[in-house]
């Protein structure tokens, strides 16, 4: 029998014994649940966000969002930061490292001025923890001078940084929020600052649902709602995106990324990790399953590793960032025409009605057989017709080189 992969990370010169945490939010507010946590394999904690002020928060706070028969697509939490006295966190975070010294504490802070910022710095390095994020990024904040309306000034992420390194040695991560055009501009603000590294992204502003008959976002609070943070799986591919981004920054290309978005299973971990993410943060899978997913997660990608044949996973952090590539580079002479598998195929149609109200009419639909066929004349090559397929009988099939760019190119269509 192998043994497994050894999962652990160096991230900021602090061991992980893997690298999946505990994000800043509900998922870590206090002692009992943080020592769950880490007795059921965590490899660390992100502390719910301390501020010196504790938050009173509104009732009821979440709302989903669905499709068809999926339950959680998306999650949306009015929740703001801690719902305690300084004192009490800090003390809780003090027990966790003395009972816990092998798993890691990252103290999620807030504050308003330079002097809080420092403040708060010194005192969460005073309890015991490892590394200090900075919450630039929370998008439902009661003040409109605090969360991500930090991260949205560059200047300001900056001033805030430099306050925090004023008040500790420990390392700094700076948490973005993607409530921007660019991230790229506060992050770079953040670095200049101090900041040892990125971690991104926090929630989306939104509105899930609104009730049809009272005409009111939800959750409804006493008649009225607000807008607020949007997480779970839907968030992904647009956390995904500004990570890639991060890492083409010329400036922020080599600055270590704490990823969060989504992430659900150890899939979804591990292309945060192929495009550049050393740790992996988790709130809204564990709120609907439980920190038990720790085991799929860490076996799944132990699997991976053995399948990749590596040792290490710095060996896979980032490896897919080059391969991302802007949209005019891509090479548009190459053509993927479908491949039906008629022995999985159903014959429901829905290729058929797709390609033609919503492509290039290219499925032909044998009635009496129920059997589609594809029309290459006409076929452009999008493969919605695969991506609808609700059996998925529909794969990639020829591949053609149409006259152009490129080595091998001398016909007019070269087949592969």
């Amino acid at each position: 029998m192998k043994s497994k992969k050894d999962l652990s990370v160096n991230f900021l010169g602090v061991k992980f014994k893997n690298p999946f945490c505990l994000s800043s939010s509900p998922v870590g507010n206090c002692y009992e649940m943080c020592a769950k946590a880490f007795e059921l394999g965590w490899g660390g904690i992100v502390y719910k966000t301390l501020l010196k002020t504790p938050s009173y928060e509104c009732s009821p706070r979440y709302d989903i969002l669905t499709k068809e028969d999926l339950p959680w697509v998306g999650f949306k939490n009015m929740e703001q930061l801690t719902e305690h006295n300084l004192e009490d966190d800090l003390r809780d975070i003090t027990r966790l490292k003395k009972e816990y010294p092998d798993g890691v504490i990252i103290a999620s802070i807030m504050a308003k001025t330079e002097e809080d910022w420092t403040e708060m710095a010194r005192l969460v390095e005073q309890a015991g923890a490892d590394m200090i994020e900075l919450n630039f990024s929370c998008p439902q904040m009661t003040d409109s001078d605090l969360g991500s309306a930090i991260g949205q000034k560059p200047e300001v992420c900056k001033r805030f940084c430099q306050a925090v390194k004023r008040g500790t040695k420990l390392p700094v991560i700076a948490k973005m929020t993607p409530n921007i055009t660019d991230m790229c501009e506060p992050a770079i603000a953040s670095i200049e600052g101090g900041a040892d590294a990125i971690s991104a992204i926090n929630t989306i502003k939104s509105i899930c649902n609104v009730d049809l008959d009272k005409k009111v976002g939800l959750p409804i609070v006493n008649g009225k709602s607000s807008i607020s943070g949007y997480s779970g799986k839907a968030v992904k591919p647009i956390a995904l995106r500004f990570i890639q981004q991060l890492r083409d920054n010329e400036r922020l290309k080599d600055v270590p990324i704490s990823g969060i978005g989504g992430i659900e299973t150890w899939e979804d971990a591990a292309e945060f990790i192929l495009l550049g993410a050393t740790t992996l943060q988790i709130t809204t899978a564990i709120m609907q399953y439980g920190y038990r997913i720790i085991d799929d997660l860490c076996d799944g990608l132990q699997h991976y590793m053995e399948e990749q044949k590596v040792d290490s996973l710095h060996e896979l952090v980032g490896v897919a960032n080059k391969n991302i590539i802007p949209a005019e580079d891509l090479d548009r002479d190459y053509r993927v025409y479908p491949e039906f598998d008629y022995k999985k195929c159903v014959g429901c149609g829905r290729c058929y009605i797709s390609c033609f109200d919503g492509s290039h009419q290219a499925i032909e639909f044998d009635l009496k057989k129920r059997k589609p066929t594809c029309n290459k004349d006409k076929c452009v090559g999008c493969l919605l017709c695969s991506n609808v397929c609700p059996v998925k009988a529909i794969s990639k099939g020829e591949i053609r080189f149409k006259q152009g760019k490129g080595e091998n190119r001398n016909t007019e269509d070269i087949i592969v």
